[in-house]
Parts: structure tokens; sequence; C-alpha cells
């Protein structure tokens, strides 16, 4: 028959905090131990020194952390479970057999010791306050919406630039091979009449003078860089105009950034400013120059003899003369009528040249005129139409009649 044990009430401080079913556990072990458990010696006293206290729950069973009751607060002790592995306190040279336990054996406490509750959690195990430590091989990352975090690489892609006018037609399934650079075109016949709705092929279509002012032409650009993938970029048409809302003139040369600008080829247009106006073509690459390409690379000679583009400047890019006519009244009408004379319409909405003037068979061989690219002669009206044969002057009002379709240059800043 087993033998009843009477368990020593400990006297140190140190044991306050022992939970009241260790006794119990004792009890139990005592009632399955045998003779042995009964000649377990007390447990020693701990004195002055803070130490880690074991805890052992009942067998094959995890002690869980409780609260503490009647915490004194000059003894500091971290509760460990006493599983597979564990130092009991006979191996470690106490007294205290299987259920009955003393306390283990002081920390040093000498300079620069951590105590338990200083101590920081291992890799993998709980850490201070039951957070979890880092686990091995989890490297740190920035949170989400953190600087360097994914929100940020998101944010970091550019975004297209807002385009706040409307038009009444749409770009669909437009050309999207352009050089990485692109950054200069000539808007396509193809493109304002997608834009303008117009049917296709119709020569009395197209935007005419009216472009929904500056602000319109600009999208304009916009709306067509968009539709080629380049629509991160601000584009501005090569315009000019009487009044910028406050009295001033607009010169288009200064619309257009620094430079430099390259054609849907990748080919150079111009360095700078300075190489723009360096002579009648651009200071860029020559073939690129001799024969401007529209959005899609394509160059203007391959429409037909349309090389009128509308710039309402002079040769330096700055406005040709300060008549609202002469601009369309500032591209927003397609009956105004400037003074003209001439076959060309001198003192007209001047236009510059996206190629030199095609000359009839007849004068082959002569050397090309109208060459400049801004400024080369003016036109007799602001309506809508194309003209896109070699007919030398051409007939009509249109702003196209004398060879053209009302193109503009657009360019990215």
């Amino acid at each position: 028959m087993a033998q009843t044990a009477t368990t020593p009430k400990p006297e140190a401080r140190g044991w306050r905090n022992r939970r009241s079913w260790l006794t119990l556990a004792s009890l139990v072990c005592l009632g399955a131990c045998g003779e042995d458990s009964a000649t377990t010696p007390p447990a020693t006293t701990q004195t002055e020194n803070p130490a880690t206290t074991a805890e052992q729950g009942p067998p094959n069973q995890d002690v869980s952390m409780g609260e503490a009751t009647d915490q004194d607060p000059q003894n500091t002790s971290t509760m460990q479970g006493n599983g597979p592995g564990a130092e009991t306190p006979a191996d470690s040279g106490g007294g205290a057999g299987i259920g009955a336990q003393g306390p283990a054996a002081p920390m040093a406490q000498g300079e620069g010791a951590q105590t338990p509750a200083e101590a920081p959690a291992q890799m993998g195990e709980e850490g201070p306050e039951g957070m979890p430590a880092q686990m091995p091989n989890e490297m740190p990352g920035a949170p989400e919406g953190e600087p360097g975090g994914e929100d940020e690489q998101a944010n970091s892609e550019p975004t297209e630039v807002p385009i706040t006018v409307e038009f009444p037609g749409k770009l669909d399934d437009w050309c999207t091979d352009q050089a990485d650079n692109f950054s200069f075109f000539v808007t396509s016949m193809d493109a304002l009449w997608a834009l303008s709705a117009s049917t296709p092929g119709d020569t009395t279509g197209g935007f005419g003078g009216d472009f929904g002012g500056l602000e319109g032409a600009d999208a304009i650009c916009q709306t067509i860089a968009k539709a080629t993938g380049h629509g991160t970029q601000t584009w501005h048409a090569f315009l000019s105009a009487t009044d910028d809302g406050e009295g001033n003139p607009v010169h288009a040369i200064e619309r257009i950034g620094e430079g430099p600008w390259h054609d849907a080829q990748g080919r150079l247009i111009s360095q700078d400013i300075a190489g723009l106006l360096a002579g009648d073509r651009p200071a860029g690459d020559p073939e690129a120059v001799a024969d401007m390409v529209d959005e899609c690379g394509v160059p203007l000679t391959a429409t037909g003899a349309v090389h009128d583009v509308v710039t309402g400047s002079d040769k330096q890019g700055r406005l040709s003369r300060n008549d609202p006519a002469a601009t369309c009244n500032d591209w927003t009408s397609t009956t105004a009528m400037a003074t003209t004379t001439g076959q060309f319409g001198e003192g007209g909405v001047m236009c510059g040249h996206s190629f030199p003037r095609m000359l009839p068979d007849f004068l082959a061989g002569a050397v090309p005129a109208g060459k400049n690219w801004v400024s080369d002669h003016g036109l007799r009206g602001c309506g809508k139409g194309a003209n896109l044969i070699q007919d030398g002057p051409g007939s009509g009002t249109c702003i196209g009649c004398s060879g053209g379709y009302g193109a503009l240059y657009c360019f990215a800043q």
C-alpha cells in the first residue's frame, strides 16, 4: 500500500508564487510513485538572488502560464515548462524528486548580465508579452503602404496625363510600335478624321481651324499619344495665339519644353530649341527632318501633297500676327477669315511645311521651294477640308485647301 507523505511548507519568499495545483500534483505523484517518494527531502530555501523557477505540471501535460498573484517586486522569475529534455532539479544537484521541485540555481548577477525579463527572445521562441519572435529564414520586408513596400512600387509606375476634352470620335486599335524616345509627331489625317468623327476619305471633314482652342489642340496631341501607348508624357501642339486669357500673346516655341525630340522611328528631330530654329529644317537627322512622319512613323508624303501644317507662327516660332482671324480666333473657329493677298493667302493663317514643296514633273531637278517647317505661307481660311494633290495653290477657303488637311505638330514637353 502506498505511503502518504507530507509536503513540507516552504518558508522562503521565492516560493510565494507557487500555484496551489502543484501541491495537488505532488500528492497525486506520491500516491503513484511508491515509497521512494516518501523520502523526498524538503525543498531548499531560496535566498537573496532572484532565480528562474521551473514549474512542472501533471505528467505529459504542458504547463500553461497563469496569472501570478502576490507578486514580490524583488523576486523576478521566469516560469518554464518542464518538458522532455528539460533539466530537473535532481539533474542539477537539487534534492527534490518527481512531483516536488526545489528552486533552480541562481543566475549570475554580475556586471552586464541580463535578467530573464531583459533577455531577448531567441529565433523561433516566444518574445516578450507573448509576441512571436522573428522566425529563422524569415527576412523582414517593408509593410504594404510604407516606403519600399509593394504599394510604393506600384505607385512608382508612371501614370497617364488626364485628358479633360472630349471629342466626337475616338481612336481604336492604333499603332503602338514607336521608339521608346518617341517625343515628336505630325498628326495623321486618319487620326484627325477619327477624332472629329469624319468619314474616312471625305475631303470635307476634319476639324478645320476649330481645335477647341489651345487646350483642345493639346488634347488632340495627348489623345493620339495615349492611343499609341505614350500618354504618360505631356504633349503640346505647336501653335501660337493672340490671347492667353489675360491679354498676352502665346508663342508656340515657348510651349514645347526644352528637348530633345525624336520621331516615332527614334530619329532625332532636334536636340534643343536652338536646333529647331537653326534654319529652314531642324538640325536633326537629315532624313527625319526632310520628310517628317506622323504618330505611326509614316512619312506625310505617303498621304499626298499634304505638307501644310498649321502653326500661326513666324520663323522664330512666335505669333505671326496679332490678329485673331490669323489664328482662326485662337483656334476656335471654322469661319474666321483674315484679310489675305496673293494666291497662297499671305496675311492669313500661317503654316509651315512638314516637307519641302513638291514640284510638278516639268520642274524636275529644280531646287524645291517652301522649305521652312514653321512658317512658309498663309492659308486662305479656317474651314474644314483637305487637298491631297499637287495643284499649285489650290482653291477654296478650307484650312487644307492649298495642300494639307489641317495637321498639327505635337511635341512632348
